[in-house]
């Protein structure tokens, strides 16, 4: 009879790339692990099994060099591979162990087999329940057990994580070998960053022996405590439970200040530890992560940049055959002309535009031409305008200056503390509150939203427009949001006040770079009496994306299709909610409509109702930024999944503890709404 041990390794770790490789005490880890496990006494014969990604050609060549066998076979069918390495190495008896276990401890390898032998077993583990430090986990088992069970299970989990079947299916007699002390919380193994420093240290402290026993580490550890601080807060066997997307986030968040590039998309404002957080391909309404699990989305639909659905054909055909044609050129690229000639064609009351490729450029853009315009440099504003110093400046003075505007408590950090008391925020509706602003200051730049949530009252936009006009101010209106929501153009056109400038971005090339500020001839001219240029607002593929999209916008009236399926999301929004006794507040605008419960728990129900759609496979929360992919049939099913959720948040209201039915964290609030 032949004992194999089986270790699966490769390179691709999502949540630390190469770590089978990572030199510890200048050793690759995966050579420290064979040398230490070929020391058991009970093993025939040790096979390293790893995928066909010619990533892991380096570990192979290392692995073969060192005298081992090593097998190639699938990616993400691991029990696939260990049948493979099975009965290459004609194994009757398998020991598994996983690459990231370098403590790996001959003497308790040859302890499991030994028992597994002595109870007549099929599966043995110290691992089901662990009561051994996490990194010394060891499984036995029967080589024709294995076999059955790939020929029975073809679940991904089982087939990914290798033994789940033949501990959970209740067809394999099955034995653990417990230690006499619970130490699973110890945390030996190597998954993270923060893993491989514990276990260097560890090394360290024996080199330059690489054969000391576990207990030894046990005694280190109880004597120095510090040098295992650093990993201890990460969960036992997390990659068996959590999804790719979710490892990258961890490994994201070590490498990029904040996990990503905007805020909105942040794992934290959806579900903590259990979004997905990273997309592998999208169609329609359609999403799917890194594991290959489809989504339908009715959550915010890429932050509202793809009205038409994510992929639309005319669009991306456009795109492609840009790519094919050539995007950049010493030359310039000619659709920016149509494209610019294409807006000022729907906004009449402009005649010259200029293009970015972020709504915060052009918001900047703007700022800077109206500045220059106006000759004066006291800016007004109402609502969200981005990121940049201009717009965060208003926090210098009063750190609770944006409260009201969308994003309570941001510190201006980094902003130049000369900009304090440039720019001064107002109410939206309190005409009252902006005319005292400008008579109290020299302001020369109003800059607002036409409407984020309730509409304008006691004609607030005509105000504002009469008053601009008088005091010689120029008025710029941030449409990166709100453009061709309900109107072919700028929201504006729906309440007859045109601005001196105005600023489109998000749906205006369906999910490609491209954002625009259009204006007043006289006020766009001063962009020549300053500067504002960047290399790649002249790449092609963003204009072509945008006259694309208008033309497909144009030709089926997208904007009040959305309109109306945004107004009858809300409906059946409060109709569920009577239906269950609950209250909420509706906002937004229809084709970007949320709701929030009127509760003290309104966050935690908004996470509850993330987690359980998702389960039902919806990216969805409190609100729907809508697309013309959302039919009347995917709307219909995302309310059938919905109805359940809602009659569970009414048992919370009435006593039911919401928090024991949350997997994880409360999402951040994010974004405050405005009325």
């Amino acid at each position: 009879m032949k004992t194999v041990a089986i270790v699966q390794a490769r390179v691709g770790s999502t949540r630390l790339p190469n770590k089978v490789m990572k030199p510890i005490c200048g050793k690759p880890m995966i050579e420290l692990l064979l040398s230490r496990l070929a020391q058991a006494k009970e093993i025939d014969e040790i096979v390293v099994a790893t995928s066909e990604d010619p990533r892991n050609q380096p570990m192979i060549a290392l692995v073969r060099a060192l005298g081992f066998r090593c097998v190639v076979g699938s990616e993400n069918d691991v029990l696939d591979r260990f049948i493979t390495a099975g009965r290459e190495s004609g194994a009757d008896t398998v020991i598994r162990i996983t690459g990231d276990c370098p403590l790996v401890d001959p003497g308790l390898v040859d302890r499991c087999i030994r028992e597994f032998a002595a109870q007549n077993v099929e599966y043995l583990s110290n691992s089901a329940p662990p009561t051994f430090p996490d990194g010394l986990d060891t499984e036995v088992f029967s080589f024709a057990a294995l076999e059955q069970a790939a020929i029975e299970t073809q679940a991904p989990f089982d087939r990914e994580h290798v033994t789940p079947y033949l501990r959970n299916s209740g067809k394999f007699k099955c034995a653990t070998l417990t230690h006499d002390k619970d130490l699973s919380a110890l945390r030996w193994t190597v998954d993270e960053p923060a893993d491989l420093t514990v276990i260097t240290r560890v090394f360290e402290h024996f080199s330059p022996n690489i054969h000391f026993p576990w207990l030894d580490v046990l005694a280190l550890q109880e004597k120095e405590k510090e040098l295992f601080m650093e990993n201890q807060e990460i969960t036992r066997n997390e990659g068996a439970t959590i999804g790719t997307g979710q490892k990258l986030w961890k490994r994201a968040k070590e490498v990029i200040p904040g996990g990503n590039m905007l805020l909105s998309k942040r794992a934290e404002m959806f579900l903590p530890d259990l979004w997905p957080a990273y997309f592998s391909k999208t169609k329609g309404c359609q999403v799917w992560d890194l594991d290959g699990n489809q989504y339908t989305d009715v959550s915010i639909m890429g932050i509202g940049t793809n009205v038409l659905g994510y992929g639309h054909p005319d669009v991306d055909a456009a795109v492609h055959r840009t790519v094919d044609a050539g995007n950049m050129s010493t030359f310039n690229c000619p659709e920016e002309v149509y494209l610019a000639e294409k807006l000022i064609e729907l906004h009449p009351w402009a005649a010259m535009a200029r293009f970015a490729r972020s709504g915060g450029e052009a918001n900047a853009i703007a700022i800077r031409i109206a500045r220059a315009a106006a000759g004066r440099d006291k800016v007004a504003i109402c609502g969200y305008h981005g990121w940049h110093d201009w717009y965060l400046s208003v926090n210098l003075g009063d750190n609770k200056g944006l409260d009201g505007h969308l994003l309570p408590g941001l510190e201006p950090n980094g902003v130049p503390r000369n900009l304090r008391g440039t720019v001064f925020p107002f109410s939206y509706n309190n005409f009252a509150e902006l005319e005292a602003l400008v008579n109290a200051q020299d302001i020369g730049v109003i800059k607002m939203e036409v409407v984020r949530n309730n509409g304008p009252q006691d004609n607030f936009l005509h105000k504002v427009r009469q008053l601009a006009t008088e005091k010689g101010i120029v008025l710029i209106f941030d449409e990166c949001t709100s453009g061709f929501r309900q109107t072919f153009g700028g929201l504006h056109k729906l309440y007859g006040v045109e601005p001196d400038m105005a600023m489109f971005g998000k749906a205006l090339g369906n999910g490609y770079a491209i954002t625009a500020t259009i204006g007043r001839r006289e006020v766009m001219e001063a962009a020549q009496s300053t500067f504002i240029s960047s290399t790649f607002w002249t790449e092609r593929i963003g204009p072509t994306a945008a006259l694309a999209t208008l033309d497909v916008m144009e030709k089926t009236r997208s904007w009040e299709n959305i309109t109306q399926t945004g107004l009858g999301i809300r409906d059946r929004w409060q109709k569920l909610a009577e239906k269950h006794g609950l209250s909420i507040d509706h906002w937004g605008l229809p084709a970007l409509t949320g709701f929030s419960f009127k509760s003290q728990n309104a966050l935690a129900y908004k996470t509850l109702i993330t987690q359980e759609m998702l389960r039902k496979g919806f990216l969805a929360g409190n609100s729907v930024y809508v697309c013309t992919e959302h039919t009347p049939a995917v709307v219909d099913a995302y309310f059938t999944a919905l109805d359940p959720i809602f009659a569970t948040i009414c048992e919370c209201e009435n006593g039911r503890d919401v928090g024991e039915l949350l997997a994880g964290p409360i999402c951040h609030a994010g974004f405050k709404r405005l009325n």
